[in-house]
């Protein structure tokens, strides 16, 4: 399951990508516009910009701005940035060497593949799609609409 943290991190980056590629603003501002606490957006812009997905400037003026471009930045990166766990059993966060039962679990292949679509669904979202006030299923035949 996806945090709070991550979630939040994905409204913020969103919030951030909808001012375009140089434009920026305060925490406050997206703390207030996203309902977010500036304390726990302050932990996870620390985290963002420690991966260097965004930088902040200090000073009149200054702010947050995305330092990659959201087409080519996806939402499994962002999720992982912030430490995001998306290993759907304990076994496979470590790596299935850990679990004693690895050799005789009937279980862990779809554990693995489970693990393995999550990823690759993640990574082929990128954050310039979410830009939009939603997200449309393109494999759906119906229309589903995700919020964040």
């Amino acid at each position: 399951m996806i945090s709070t943290k991550g979630r939040y991190a994905l409204r913020f980056l969103v919030n951030l990508s909808r001012l375009g590629k140089d434009g920026q603003a305060s925490l406050k501002d997206i703390a207030k516009e996203e309902d977010i606490s500036i304390k726990y957006l302050e932990r996870i812009a620390h985290d963002l910009s420690k991966k260097g997905i965004i930088q902040g400037s200090q000073g009149k003026g200054g702010g947050y701005k995305l330092k990659k471009d959201a087409d080519t930045l996806s939402i499994y990166e962002i999720l992982s940035a912030v430490d995001e766990e998306l290993s759907p059993v304990a076994c496979l966060k470590c790596g299935p060497s850990v679990c004693n039962r690895k050799d005789s679990c009937p279980t862990l292949g779809i554990w693995k593949e489970y693990g393995k679509v999550t990823k690759d669904y993640f990574s082929s979202i990128m954050l310039s799609s979410l830009s939009s006030s939603s997200f449309k299923d393109q494999n759906s035949e119906y229309e589903t609409e995700y919020f964040i």
